[in-house]
Formats: C-alpha cells, sequence, structure tokens
C-alpha cells in the first residue's frame, strides 16, 4: 500500500504551520513580527478548524510564559519570532529549560543588532547554541535549510523536546520562512505521549506535581545543574546531525549551515567544475554541534572557510573543532546582504592563493 502523500508548494513560514497542526501542538502563543508573521496567520485560520487552538499574546514576554504554563500541563506547544522578539523571551526561556519542559520555539532570524531589518541573517547564532538567557542550560537546535525541512523539523523538535524534556528551537532565517517551494506532507502517526510529571492536578490515583525553576538553597540548585548536564551529555552522544557533500576526496570544506548552506551546496559545484577539490559539510543541529566530525575530517583537509550571514559566530566552534590543525577562515555578509555562490568561491580562492 502506498504512503499517502500531500504535496503543496507553500512559504517556509506557512509549511511550518501546517506541520504543527499535523503533528497535533494542542496550542501556539505568539505575537505578530516580520519575516514570519504568516505562522500566526496560518494558524489563525486553520488551527480552529482541524486540531489545536492558536492565541495572540499581548507581547512576546506574555507568549513565552503561556507556553510555560501549558507546557506545564502536559500540552504540545509552540511559540515563533522574529530575533527583537525572541531576544524577549530568554528569561522564560531559561525558567522552562529549568523545569525541563518539552516544547518547540522557531526563531525566523533577521538582521540586527537592534530593531535591524526585516531581511535574512544569521547573527542569532550565539544566542540560539551559547544560552540566550541566564544560567547553564542548553537547547536543542535545528537549522533548517528548505522549506520541507521547515516542515519535518517540527515533528521532529517535538519528538526530541518529549523525549529529553528540554525546549528545542529551529533556527531559520527571514529567506528560508518566506520562499515558496514544492513541500510534501506524509501522514504520520501521532504517539501519545506520557507525561506524570504534568501539573494536572491531584486526584485519589495521583500525587501533586510541583514544577518551578526556583531553588533557594544552593545544594538543591546544584543537583538541578547536575542533573541537566547529565542530560545535556546525553543529547551530545545520541542527537547529532549532519550533511556531507563531495567531503569523501575533499582537500577543502566550506562548513555552513541553513540559508548559506544552500548557497554553499552551488559554490562547491563550481569549484569541482574548476577542477578544485572543494566539499561542504552542513551542520543540522547547531546544539548538539558535530565537533567530533569535523575533527575527523579536518586530518585530511588543507584548510576549511566558514560561510555565515553574520560577523563570524559558527567559526568559533569550528576553529574549536579542528584544534589547530588546519586554517579556519570566515566569509560573511550582513544587514540582509545575501551573497551569491561565484562571491563565495572568489573568496575562498582568494584564502587558497595566498
Amino acid at each position: 500500500m502506498e504512503e499517502e502523500v500531500d504535496i503543496r508548494l507553500m512559504k517556509g513560514n506557512e509549511a511550518m504551520a501546517e506541520a504543527a497542526i499535523q503533528a497535533r501542538c494542542d496550542a501556539y502563543f505568539g505575537y505578530p513580527i516580520t519575516p514570519q508573521s504568516e505562522v500566526l496567520e496560518y494558524l489563525a485560520r486553520e488551527m480552529p478548524k482541524r486540531y489545536g487552538r492558536p492565541l495572540q499574546a499581548e507581547s512576546e514576554v506574555a507568549a513565552i510564559n503561556m507556553i510555560y504554563g501549558a507546557a506545564g500541563a502536559g500540552k504540545r506547544v509552540m511559540t515563533s519570532s522574529s530575533s527583537p522578539g525572541f531576544s524577549l523571551m530568554q528569561e522564560g526561556i531559561s525558567y522552562i529549560a529549568s523545569a525541563e519542559l518539552p516544547c518547540l520555539l522557531v526563531n525566523v532570524n533577521r538582521g540586527g543588532p537592534g530593531l535591524g531589518t526585516i531581511q535574512p541573517s544569521q547573527g542569532d547564532y550565539f544566542q540560539a547554541t551559547k544560552g540566550g538567557g541566564h544560567g547553564d542550560y542548553h537547547l536543542i537546535v535545528l537549522a533548517p535549510n528548505s522549506v520541507q525541512e521547515m516542515a519535518d523539523f517540527v515533528s521532529l523538535g517535538f519528538e526530541l523536546a518529549d523525549k529529553y524534556r528540554n525546549p528545542v528551537l529551529m533556527l531559520s532565517d527571514g529567506a528560508i520562512g518566506q520562499m515558496m517551494e514544492k513541500v510534501e506532507f506524509k501522514k504520520k502517526v501521532i504517539k501519545h505521549v506520557d507525561k506524570p510529571w504534568a501539573t494536572t492536578g491531584k486526584t485519589k490515583d495521583r500525587q501533586r506535581s510541583i514544577i518551578t525553576s526556583l531553588f533557594i538553597q544552593p545544594e538543591k540548585m546544584e543537583i538541578v545543574n547536575l542533573r541537566l548536564n547529565k542530560k545535556y551529555d546525553e543529547i551530545c552522544k545520541n542527537e547529532v546531525r549532519y550533511e556531507e557533500i563531495m567531503t569523501d576526496d575533499a582537500e577543502y570544506i566550506l562548513v555552513a549551515y541553513g540559508l548559506s548552506s544552500r548557497i554553499s551546496h552551488k559554490t562547491v559545484l563550481l569549484a569541482r567544475e574548476k577542477g578544485i577539490k572543494l566539499g561542504l559539510l552542513r551542520p543540522i543541529t547547531l546544539y548538539p554541534f558535530p565537533y567530533d566530525r569535523i575533527k575527523e575530517i579536518s586530518n585530511h583537509l588543507k584548510g576549511a572557510l566558514v560561510v555565515e550571514l553574520n560577523a563570524g559566530q559558527m567559526i568559533e566552534d569550528v576553529r574549536l573543532s579542528v584544534e589547530g590543525k588546519i586554517p579556519v577562515w570566515h566569509y560573511g555578509r550582513m544587514g540582509g546582504i545575501i551573497p551569491g555562490p561565484d562571491e563565495v568561491l572568489e573568496n575562498f580562492m582568494q584564502r587558497i592563493n595566498k
């Protein structure tokens, strides 16, 4: 029997919203901000007809605290925003991470700092991967590079969030959120996840659950920190995801994620036409980062160029990975400017010909 597939032409933001409904997201709380406003618009139109309820909060601060409450009650919930709005959520995200509540967060990255521009950027890498709020915590961070992955990573994100009782962040950008591509939705069986820790009330058969991120005594706070770090070690052991293109015989590689990886893929093809052995490694999980694979592959490389839409952020993790064995360069554009594959290739050639 053939698998039932629903094929549509959709924007990335709309595909993500549709995937949330199909993943049986119980509720969405958010606030409109360009370039991700279509998420709330789509859900406001479609969610009440089918499954779940959307709510436009009065602010991003309110939205993330609604996520805290609904996730604490055991519901499958998500929010989305763009860079300035996502910054407003950081305190609440830290609370959610400490309370170990599963939820899906989406940042459709735009240029900054400040209010910046509504054009695409990757300037939020540090915020996403190094803990944008206070305290020792990590989000699982997924980086889609297509409309199809914007949809696919919704169900993956919910699954990982439930598996580890940890918030999951999808870090996209304004270009992927706004572009239109073919996307396939496959019928999935949504498995019920038992959540005995949820605050659903006390009954004769059930003790009261209490969820908090406040631990005044230092000994108790340290126990929480140690438990969280043990969980992060498990995540790093089991959930590293990446894609390699033409790396088997590569003498050099590009390292790029999201939109930059699409550009870099074309750059690799252009380089190969010129007889240059260039490959691409695309991190799919930005946390956990593929340190070990980049370290391993660097043993037969002469250098690596990190391509980002920022002033240089992921390059720090790539340099940590290679441990000084090869030179690691950076090429980035900012302010919402997207470089072309020829531009990236020209910069790469300048690096290796010096």
